[in-house]
């Protein structure tokens, strides 16, 4: 498993977010029928890349937490000019491990993140946002699609 450790300056969002249980997998598509639409709206998109979010409790994952905010959302320039209905999100500049994730299986991936690249690594999670770009690359429903894996690290102490 490849991983690049990025330092990436903060990025401004704007989006929509709902609240998810472990169980509660059906939000994700329905969150992003919601603000697919609404993309169009948004005029100082900084990109096409659209991102998917999480937000969990401090030092949990999904693993060990039972709900946490999600994100379908995409980068902007500034927050001048919001689009009535959505919501603004600044993700923290920071350490990421950044994968490249080929397919559809997001879940099997993330999991092998955590149970066997992460434990091996001299990092650990940070207290910030989990984050995926979907670019160029991104073919939803396809074995073809690629997207980004951010995930927020520190050194272990």
């Amino acid at each position: 498993m490849h991983a690049e450790i990025k330092h990436c300056p903060e990025r401004k969002v704007v989006g929509l977010s709902a609240t998810m249980k472990q169980n509660e997998h059906h939000k994700i598509p329905e969150l992003w029928k919601r603000f697919m639409p609404r993309k169009r709206e948004i005029g100082n998109l900084v990109s096409e890349e659209l991102i998917a979010m999480q937000i969990f409790a401090n030092d949990t994952t999904p693993e060990v937490n039972n709900e946490h905010n999600i994100w379908a959302c995409a980068e902007v320039s500034n927050f001048e000019t919001i689009p009535k209905g959505l919501e603004v999100f600044t993700i923290p500049k920071g350490k990421y491990v950044v994968f490249l994730h080929k397919g559809m299986d997001a879940s099997a991936t993330y999991q092998k993140i955590m149970t066997e690249w992460l434990p091996t690594s001299d990092l650990k999670l940070d207290n910030r946002p989990h984050f995926q770009v979907m670019g160029a690359k991104y073919r939803n429903g396809s074995e073809d699609s690629e997207e980004e894996f951010y995930l927020p690290v520190k050194l272990k102490t």
